[in-house]
């Protein structure tokens, strides 16, 4: 997540309004969620490569 942190938070707010722009105001919630179980998932694909690694 170290990209977040290059961004700051007048980055994230022109993201969020231009994905608001984008997809609107009713599709901006799901579109959240969705962000949210890819990287859930990616976490757990990258940990699980970092377990097989080390056996």
């Amino acid at each position: 997540m170290g990209i977040l942190r290059d961004i700051g938070a007048p980055g994230l707010i022109v993201i969020v309004l231009g994905a608001l722009l984008i997809f609107g105001p009713k599709r901006l919630p799901e579109l959240g969620e969705s962000v949210g179980k890819m990287l859930a998932e990616f976490k757990k694909a990258v940990k699980g490569i970092g377990e097989q690694e080390e056996k």
